[in-house]
C-alpha cells in the first residue's frame, strides 16, 4: 500500500470512527474531578471481556443511577451497584465488578481525596508510574490503564500521544504500519484520542476495517 492509500485509509476510518469511547459514553471529558473518574470507570468496564457497546451502555447506566461520582459510588450498597451494572446489561461479571467499583471508590477518597489529578501529582510526569497508580484499582490492570490514558490524552498532555497495543492491533489489521510515529504522521491534524479510539474500532470490529479499506479505494 502506498503512503497516499494509507493516508486515505486513516481518513475514511478516522470521518466514520473518529469518536472516542468517552464522547460515545456522555462524558464531556475535561481535567476536572467528576469526568476522570467516569473515565476511569469506563476504562475498567471495557478492559472485560465484553462488548464494547455494553461497556458504554454500562458507563451511562451507573451515572444515570447517581453513581458518577467516587463519594456517592463508595455509599451506594453493594446491590445498588449491582442493579446499575445490569441495567447496562455487564451481567455476567456484575456481582465482582460490583465490589470492584466500591473498593476503588474508597481507595480513590481516601489516598487522593476523590481527584484523579493528585494521583497524577504524585507521578510527577513519569508515565511508568502513572501507569502503575492507575493499576492499584480493583479490576483495573495493564489494558484498562491503556484505555484510561488512550482517552485521557486528550486533557493530560504527558500521556500523548498514547496509541497502545490495542490501537496498533487495528493498524495491522487495516494494513498500516504499526509504528505510531507514522500513523500519526498518516493522520495529519486528528488529534491522537481520536485516531487511537478509530483503530481500537478497527481492531475489534473486522466490518470496520473492511468499510474504511473499501472506501479510501
Amino acid at each position: 500500500m502506498s503512503t497516499d492509500d494509507e493516508r486515505r485509509v486513516v481518513r475514511e476510518l478516522v470521518a466514520a470512527h473518529g469518536r472516542t469511547y468517552a464522547e460515545e459514553a456522555g462524558i464531556r471529558l475535561k481535567d476536572t474531578p467528576q469526568p476522570l473518574y467516569r473515565l476511569l470507570v469506563l476504562a475498567h468496564l471495557l478492559s472485560a471481556r465484553i462488548r464494547a457497546s455494553i461497556a458504554v451502555a454500562t458507563a451511562r447506566a451507573l451515572d444515570e443511577a447517581g453513581l458518577g461520582d467516587p463519594r456517592r459510588m463508595a455509599e451506594a450498597d453493594w446491590q445498588e451497584r449491582v442493579d446499575a451494572l445490569g441495567r447496562g446489561g455487564y451481567r455476567r461479571y456484575d456481582e465482582r465488578t460490583a465490589t470492584q467499583l466500591g473498593d476503588g471508590a474508597e481507595l480513590l477518597n481516601a489516598r487522593w481525596g476523590g481527584d484523579l489529578r493528585r494521583l497524577r501529582r504524585e507521578a510527577d510526569g513519569d508515565m511508568s508510574e502513572l501507569r502503575r497508580l492507575l493499576q492499584e484499582f480493583p479490576g483495573v490492570g495493564p489494558a484498562g490503564a491503556d484505555i484510561f490514558l488512550r482517552e485521557a490524552q486528550r486533557v493530560w498532555p504527558e500521556a500523548a500521544p498514547c496509541l497502545d497495543r490495542k490501537a496498533l492491533q487495528g493498524a495491522r489489521r487495516l494494513g498500516l504500519p504499526a509504528e505510531a510515529d507514522r500513523l500519526l504522521d498518516l493522520a495529519g491534524d486528528t488529534e491522537p484520542a481520536v485516531l487511537a479510539a478509530a483503530l481500537v474500532r478497527a481492531a475489534v470490529d473486522k466490518d470496520v476495517a473492511g468499510d474504511a479499506q473499501d472506501h479510501a479505494g
